[in-house]
Parts: structure tokens; C-alpha cells; sequence
């Protein structure tokens, strides 16, 4: 084994450097052209004042983001051991953190359009002890392409294979699934078409703004309602926004998903992705506490749903970190497919996802029901209220939004209802729950380290409780609302004995 001292320490690669001006640069061109435009528009300065105002602005903001970022790499040092992987990092403050390569679960890789022309990539390194903790994990910001797979493969390497691996030595990793085009039917049923349609059009708003063409828009949509009346603009605009969005949502669920490939190299689990943006993200299969899957209503529709980890280790979107849907292994695709995919994440003959559901009373349905009609009712007294006592113009908008929003609050309450359950296998717990995303969580009952049964007094007059499970994985919890309250307890002695035999008495 080679002594530590001896290795030398490393520096970061300074084709960085050219990735920080090259995306400055971008971000001061959308910035700096929309006000340049309106200064120019406004007559605010001469034209020669606002370009080399804005060309200044530009050089100075550059120049200080680049040689921040080149004091950065200048002050940062890291080097990879027989025994853990060590950085130094800091410019006034110092740190050195070090992670014993034995606690390493997660190593990925992540390069976006500028990392990848310049080559290089970002590593984030976890140990899988807590997803928020900032000692729980090493980035390496930026190291070349080839060394990052290299540092990912070497640091998931374990000595010796797992006890129930049965995988040849020799044969390449097996690939349990790979993208297919197909799947690309589940997004035009999603909430996301309408969401960047309308985001889209308050951008191209936005634009027009700057460049000054906002009355100019104005008045164009107002020579076209009266030429085709407001009843054939709004649905035509509609039309408009939702095509807009589909493009959109097509757009990047090719980009995420493109490549996608989930293959288990020893016991690690590896997912690599993405089309401009390459994402590789692995998993030790020693951190699986389960799986989820997840049924978005318009994929339920499909037949489609898609598989998330419940794993410890993962780590949380952040909006300056890359990697969103960390937890997915599976994006949206047909049922027996994740079903299939599912068993073989778990090693298991069957995906524990497919076994019996038990439903929740028929008294968990009312309490959704005079939830959902006591919040249109608030809704609609708070406006009656303003509408007789301010103007009368409030009380036609009171009956027609109770038209719209008391049949939707009751299709989200028999809805939910639908979507409660649970169940057990002789291995696992399971857990059904979600509004209009069903998710049914398949969590080892050998993971499960505690249970809370509640129960409100609206609850104890219907007989109902809830029954809780925390894991050191996921979300730390997962319920099943408004169960039977006999059968809470008897499911939870079965399911985990040690925890509650000592605190149940029976007759």
C-alpha cells in the first residue's frame, strides 16, 4: 500500500478558467442586450456613451468572476489515497476535509455543454451519511473528463464482490434498462406542456418589454379580437400556449433522458444520462432501503410510471448544484417495465411494488369530502362577504369560481382517497399515498427503525389513524393516512415485532 505522503497533491484543471469566462460572457449578452436596447430606445444617452458604458460594465464583471475563479483553482488542492480522498480548499478561509474511501457511496459526474467543450467535468463525492451535511461530500470543480470516469470507476471499486452477486467475472456490466423514444408519450399528459407554455409567453412578454415592442403587441392583439372576436382569440391562444409547451417539454425530456442507460456494475448501481448535459450518478446497493413508484395521473392513464430510490446518500437538489431527479432510476415508462426494473434493483423475483394493496375505510372519503367542500365554502364566503359589503361584482365571480372549484376540490378528494393503502411481503413494507401522483413506496422492512401511529379526535370518532415508518433513506418517512385504526397496530406488530411487542399488550 502507498504511504499517503508520498502521493502528490493535485490542482484542479484550468480549462475551467475558459468555462467561467465563456459562460460570463453569455450571461452578460442576455443581460446587456435588452438594456442596451432600452437605453438606446429611451434617448436616455448617446449611443456611444451607452456602448462603451456596457461594454465597461462587461470587462469589469468578467474580469472579476475570472479572476476569482483562477484564485479558486490557485487555492485548491486534492489528492486521492489508498485510504480517503482529501481537499483543500479556501481563499481567506481555509478548510481541509478528508473522506475515508470507505464510506464513499455515491461518486457522479457531471458536464454541461461549456464542461464538455472544454473537457472537463464536476465530481461530487458522497459517504451516504446525511443528504444535507456539508462534511458529507467532496467537489471537485473542475478535473478533466477522462481522469473524473477514471476517479468514479476506482473510488466505487470494492475488494471483494457481494456475498449474493452472482454477476461472471469477466462479463461486462448488466444493463437493466436504456432510453426508448417511446416513452416520450408520457409528456404530453403531464402538468409540464402547460407550465412552460405559460412561462414561455411571460418570457417572450418580458422580451418585448425590453426591446420596447410591448404597445406595439398590445395593439396588434387588439386588432385581432375584433377582427375574430374574443371567443375565437382565447382558444386559439390556448392552442398556442399548450403547443408551445409540448415543444418545450419535449425538448427537455430529450435532453435529460437521452442516453439514459441503468446498469449495475458490481454493487453499485449507475445511471448516466443527458444529451448537452451528461449526468452520471451511481448509487451502492448497500444504501438502497427500496423503492418508489411513482404514478403521475396522466401517465397512470398510460399505463406508465416512473421508479425513485430509497436510498440514504442522495443528495438534495440545490439550485447551484446539477443533477436534478437524483433520486429517479427510472423516468417515465410503461408499468411492467418499471415493475421489472424494480425487481432487479431489489435482486428480487418479483418487484415487491405488485403485491396486494389493502384500502383505507370508506370514512377516510368523507373526511376528504368535507375538507374539500369546507375550503370552497371558506373560498366563497370570503368572497360573498367583500361582494355585499364593497362591490356587487364579486358575487358573480363567487357562483362562477364555485362552479369551477368545487367539482375539482371534490375530484382531488376521491382522488386521494383512491390512491391510500397499504400492504406487506414477508421482506417489505408497503405504503401507498399522493394526490394526483400516486406513489407506492416499497421500503425493507429490515430498514424500517421506527413507527408513530397518530390519531387526531376527528380521527378517533371514525375509527382511523395514521401509521408512520421512518427510514434512514428518502424522505426519513413515509405514512399511510387514515388507515383502519384496529388494523394499524396489527400490520405494524407483523411488520416490524422488535419495535412494538414491548409497548403492545393483547387480550
Amino acid at each position: 500500500m502507498t504511504d499517503a505522503e508520498d502521493i502528490a497533491w493535485q490542482k484542479l484543471d484550468k480549462r475551467t478558467l475558459g468555462v467561467t469566462t465563456a459562460g460570463m460572457l453569455g450571461v452578460c449578452v442576455a443581460i446587456g442586450v435588452p438594456v442596451t436596447s432600452g437605453l438606446i430606445n429611451n434617448d436616455a444617452l448617446p449611443v456611444p456613451l451607452v456602448l462603451l458604458l456596457v461594454l465597461s460594465g462587461v470587462v469589469v464583471v468578467v474580469g472579476a468572476v475570472v479572476l476569482y475563479d483562477y484564485l479558486r483553482i490557485r487555492k485548491t488542492w486534492f489528492r486521492v489515497t489508498d485510504e480517503k480522498v482529501e481537499l483543500r480548499t479556501g481563499i481567506l478561509r481555509r478548510q481541509h476535509r478528508a473522506v475515508h474511501r470507505e464510506r464513499i457511496r455515491t461518486v457522479d459526474v457531471h458536464a454541461h455543454p461549456l464542461y464538455r467543450v472544454f473537457g472537463v467535468a464536476k465530481v461530487h463525492i458522497g459517504t451516504g451519511e446525511h443528504a444535507e451535511s456539508e462534511g458529507s461530500q467532496l467537489t471537485l470543480d473542475a478535473v478533466s473528463r477522462s481522469f473524473a470516469d477514471m476517479l468514479r470507476d476506482d473510488l466505487l471499486t470494492r475488494p471483494a464482490p457481494t456475498v449474493d452477486s452472482d454477476e461472471p467475472v469477466g462479463e461486462p456490466p448488466p444493463v437493466l434498462a436504456e432510453f426508448d423514444l417511446g416513452w416520450l408519450r408520457y409528456v404530453p399528459v403531464s402538468i409540464w406542456p402547460g407550465v412552460l407554455g405559460v412561462a414561455a409567453c411571460g418570457v417572450a412578454w418580458q422580451i418585448t418589454d425590453w426591446f420596447g415592442l410591448r404597445d406595439s403587441v398590445l395593439g396588434q392583439a387588439a386588432e385581432l379580437i375584433r377582427e375574430l372576436s374574443l371567443w375565437t382569440v382565447i382558444p386559439l391562444a390556448v392552442v398556442v400556449v399548450l403547443v408551445v409547451g409540448l415543444v418545450a417539454s419535449l425538448a427537455f425530456g430529450v435532453e435529460a433522458w437521452w442516453n439514459f442507460r441503468l446498469q449495475r456494475t458490481g454493487d453499485t448501481l449507475q445511471v448516466r444520462r443527458g444529451l448537452l448535459i451528461h449526468r452520471s450518478l451511481s448509487l451502492a446497493e448497500d444504501r438502497l432501503r427500496g423503492v418508489e413508484l411513482v404514478e403521475p395521473y396522466g401517465a397512470r392513464l398510460l399505463g406508465g410510471g416512473r421508479l425513485e430510490a430509497v436510498a440514504t446518500g442522495i443528495r438534495d437538489n440545490k439550485p447551484d448544484q446539477p443533477g436534478e431527479d437524483t433520486k429517479v432510476l427510472l423516468p417515465e415508462a410503461p408499468r411492467e417495465i418499471a415493475q421489472r426494473v424494480a425487481a432487479e434493483i431489489l435482486r428480487e423475483p418479483e418487484s415487491p411494488t405488485t403485491a396486494d394493496i389493502t384500502g383505507h375505510p370508506r370514512a377516510a372519503l368523507r373526511r376528504r369530502l368535507v375538507w374539500a367542500v369546507a375550503a370552497v365554502a371558506v373560498v366563497e364566503a370570503v368572497l360573498v362577504v367583500i361582494g355585499l359589503t364593497v362591490t356587487s361584482i364579486l358575487l358573480h365571480v363567487a357562483w362562477i369560481s364555485a362552479l369551477v372549484l368545487l367539482p375539482g376540490a371534490l375530484f382531488v378528494a376521491i382522488e386521494n382517497y383512491r390512491n391510500l393503502g397499504h400492504g406487506h411481503t414477508a421482506d417489505y413494507l408497503l405504503v401507498r399515498y399522493g394526490v394526483l401522483a400516486r406513489r407506492t413506496a416499497a421500503l425493507r422492512r429490515s430498514g424500517i427503525i421506527g413507527v408513530t401511529v397518530r390519531q387526531s379526535p376527528f380521527q378517533r370518532r371514525l375509527g382511523l389513524a395514521d401509521f408512520t415508518v421512518t427510514t434512514a433513506a428518502g424522505s426519513g418517512a413515509f405514512t399511510a393516512y387514515d388507515a383502519d385504526d384496529a388494523e394499524v397496530l396489527a400490520v405494524a406488530c407483523r411488520v416490524v415485532p422488535d419495535l412494538l411487542d414491548p409497548f403492545v399488550v393483547r387480550d
